[in-house]
């Protein structure tokens, strides 16, 4: 615990000096952060969430309007279809996130609209059989 102020020492000289005698104890060599770069929110104006918004990051999780989360989910889907270990989980996957899509096509929640409509499954499955073909002629040790 710091020492009291002593009356009549101007404050700003005072907090100056306890600042200096800590740095010569060495108690603000070990912080943690030390040398890293202060957070973005440093710099902002206040925002009454911010500790939502800092608990959503730390989780990895993110809040979207149900249209851009859908969006977000089709492209990981198509992507998870492409590199798929069969055919088969390839046609379920996009099967999978089309009923999501035409679920919400015919009802659409508020805010922006999808702009996505169902995936082919012929032509992803057309496209999987294409890029496995590919790979296999690369040579066995390429990735898919």
């Amino acid at each position: 615990m710091t020492e009291r102020k002593p009356p009549g020492v101007p404050f700003e000289s005072w907090a100056d000096k306890q600042i200096r005698d800590a740095q010569r104890r060495g108690e603000f060599d070990r912080l943690p952060g030390a040398g890293a770069p202060l957070p973005a929110e440093v710099d902002s104006t206040y925002d009454e969430l911010w500790w939502v918004k800092r608990k959503l990051a730390r989780e990895g999780l993110a809040v979207l309007p149900p249209a851009l989360a859908l969006r977000k989910e089709a492209e990981d889907a198509l992507e998870a279809a492409y590199a798929a270990p069969s055919e088969r989980i390839a046609r379920r996957i996009v099967e999978d996130v089309n009923v999501r899509i035409r679920h919400m096509m015919f009802r659409p929640p508020p805010g922006p609209p999808l702009g996505r409509k169902p995936y082919d499954v012929e032509q992803v499955a057309r496209e999987w059989r294409q890029r496995r073909a590919a790979a296999r002629a690369e040579g066995p040790g390429s990735a898919v």
